[in-house]
């Protein structure tokens, strides 16, 4: 004899709601898919604003960096101070540029200023006008290359090479003296890691 399965009745109709409860079903409804959106739309869009800022920051930095030559204006405070460059203030045609590798860290920085002020770079670098000599081009060509700095216009020209023990920088200078009472000033800092 086989064994036959209870016959299992049909699920009742579900009862007719009345028009309020199916409205509040319908709201209550609405109301979640809104706090579901909310709480993934807001974050992933914020993310994809974030991610677009970043990449267009990073771009620019790119952009900086990869740039040769100087940058007109002047090196930051952090740069100033970690490369021993006092740019003194006032000064004008100020511009400069940075290197790093695994091997050297390089600031170039050019100015103008009075003769007092260089005579006070000097000094707050360690050195003084003592330690120029005329017609000595400091500054290498390679590092002139990465400037487009020029040392074969009217001078006279002095330079100086002022070394440090390590970690200090070592500094290149060289000085335009064709209007002596305001002297351009060119510097090299290099520091080894």
């Amino acid at each position: 004899m086989s064994a036959s399965l209870p016959h299992q009745a049909a699920p009742p109709d579900e009862p007719q709601r009345p028009a309020e409860d199916r409205r509040h079903v319908v709201r209550r409804r609405a109301l979640t898919l809104l706090i579901i959106v909310l709480l993934i739309g807001v974050p992933a869009g914020y993310l994809v604003i974030s991610a677009n800022q970043s990449r267009d920051a990073g771009k620019d930095k790119e952009d900086k960096y990869s740039a040769t030559g100087l940058t007109a204006g002047w090196p930051s405070r952090v740069q100033r101070r970690l490369y021993q460059v006092p740019v003194p203030d006032p000064s004008t045609k100020v511009a400069y540029y940075e290197t790093n590798n695994w091997k050297t860290s390089r600031l170039y920085v050019q100015f103008q200023t009075s003769a007092a002020n260089f005579d006070r770079f000097l000094k707050t670098m360690g050195t003084d006008r003592s330690h120029l000599r005329q017609g000595d081009i400091a500054i290498s060509d390679r590092d002139q290359n990465v400037t487009g700095w020029n040392f074969s216009g009217p001078g006279p020209w002095w330079g100086l090479v002022h070394e440090q023990k390590n970690p200090a920088p070592t500094h290149d200078v060289v000085v335009n003296m064709a209007d002596p009472a305001y002297p351009m000033v060119y510097v090299v800092a290099r520091t080894v890691p």
